[in-house]
């Protein structure tokens, strides 16, 4: 997950809180001091660290407990709510009000511009918009080929001069093509630095296309000079928000999404990873609620509309919730959820989920995986597909043998529908009866979140 570890510190955190007897100066000190830890461990400015939790703070020693809610839940609400104002409170969205709808993208040398500008016009594109990337990175060497790759990638056109050095150049000799398009992401030049010419270049091109969003993209390894870079190309080119690229990788991440926060550049989205499809809307709240382990049901539902059919979902999940699930369900459930993403960011953002203790290796489905257990259940009986139970050591042999897949990968198909049928077994009975456990979802804390 984007921010791991400062997730991880933070449930250790909350886990402190539901666990005490009693909500005193000691445990607000305690509180107080394990954020602070965790905040400055994932690269965030000192000052703004002793900001915050001077806030958290005073609201906790001043505000009376709201009716419904108890001390201990009222201390992890404004928790919640504080770091959510920390990372600037209201998500930015991007409304597309006309056609062709132009998008800029700007930005250093190295900040991921371009494998952005694809994965853009793939968000967009899934979203039923005709959109087409423009090449205006006349600058850097191969940064035409680039920029082919990622729009083959995302299955869009693009439109480039690889001969042209002049950028509004190339901007105008496809004038009349625009208008076919909904969408126009245009990718522009870097520098090493926000030089005098990369500003006159960007502030030309900015005078001459007028684009609907001026957004900048800044790498999350950049960390707290983010705020700085963010301040200097509003100042001098006017951006409308940021996209803070690489938060997947061994980047801290922590200062470039506080920093872009307190330049009051919104955040717009942020990449989670080096697929074409790895790209997030940035909503402070969803963003907090997955890294203190409350989930993020909006980012879930985006995901699930992208991947599966409402009814095909509906049916899968009420024979799950049964109990009645056979391999194939399994198969179709794993392969549904393998389009939202990884196993293991899906389960945070469902409320709830990220507390329990699931087998690492159900959540770490590899690549291919799917396919070999596929052409295993194709040499499966009717009989053994609809009860998995019956197959033994003999029967895995023989699939082995009548398929070509290794017996071990078999086994472990089998494991994962006995594990899954496990956590069926949570959410049934008195204990954890599903709507029991929705309801708590539905309380006056952040979703998800109950003590």
């Amino acid at each position: 997950m984007v921010l791991e570890k400062l997730g991880d510190s933070l449930k250790n955190t909350l886990q402190k809180i539901a666990k005490s007897i009693f909500v005193d100066d000691k445990l607000i000190n305690e509180l107080v001091k394990d954020i602070q830890r965790a905040l400055l461990q994932a690269d965030v400015n000192v000052q703004l660290v002793f900001d915050l939790t001077n806030k958290i703070k005073e609201r906790i020693k001043k505000e009376e407990t709201p009716s419904g809610l108890t001390k201990k839940e009222h201390l992890i609400n404004v928790v919640y709510e504080e770091l959510v104002n920390f990372l600037g409170k209201e998500q930015y969205k991007i409304e597309i009000k006309e056609k062709p709808f132009k998008i800029m993208l700007v930005g250093l040398f190295g900040s991921g511009k371009t494998t952005t500008a694809g994965k853009l016009a793939k968000y967009f594109a899934k979203r039923g918009y005709k959109v087409a990337l423009l090449g205006l990175d006349t600058h850097r060497p191969a940064a035409m080929e680039q920029i082919e790759q990622v729009a083959k990638q995302a299955n869009v056109p693009c439109l480039l001069d690889k001969k042209e050095k002049y950028p509004l150049k190339v901007y105008n000799e496809y004038k009349n093509e625009y208008k076919k398009f909904d969408i126009l992401i245009i990718d522009t030049s870097g520098r090493d630095a926000l030089s005098k010419d990369l500003i006159e270049e960007i502030e030309t091109l900015s005078n001459e296309i007028k684009p609907n969003e001026n957004l900048l993209v800044i790498s999350a390894d950049i960390g707290q000079a983010a705020q700085k870079q963010a301040e200097q190309f509003h100042k001098s080119c006017g951006i409308d928000g940021v996209i803070i690229s690489k938060m997947d990788g061994t980047a801290k991440g922590g200062g470039a999404l506080t920093a872009c926060a307190v330049a009051n550049a919104p955040i717009v989205f942020i990449g989670v990873g080096e697929k074409i499809d790895d790209l997030e809307q940035f909503n402070p709240q969803g963003f907090v609620g997955r890294l203190l382990g409350m989930g993020d049901l909006e980012a879930l539902l985006e995901k699930a509309k992208e991947a599966i059919k409402v009814e095909d979902a509906e049916d899968l999940g009420k024979r799950f919730l049964k109990g009645e699930f056979n391999l194939i369900d399994l198969y179709e459930q794993m392969s549904a959820m393998k389009k939202m993403g990884s196993l293991k960011k899906i389960v945070e953002m469902i409320p709830g989920f990220s507390s329990l203790q699931l087998p690492k290796e159900m959540l770490d489905v590899q690549e291919g995986k799917l396919d070999k257990w596929k052409i295993a259940m194709q040499s499966m009986s009717k009989e053994e597909l609809e009860d998995p139970e019956i197959i033994t050591s003999e029967r895995i042999d023989r699939i082995s043998k009548g398929s070509g897949i290794q017996a071990s990968i078999i086994r472990e198909l089998i494991k994962q529908y006995r594990q899954s049928k496990k956590i069926v077994k949570m959410f049934k009975g008195s204990k954890g009866d599903m709507s029991k456990m929705m309801k708590k979802f539905s309380g006056k804390l952040p979703a998800g979140f109950k003590i």
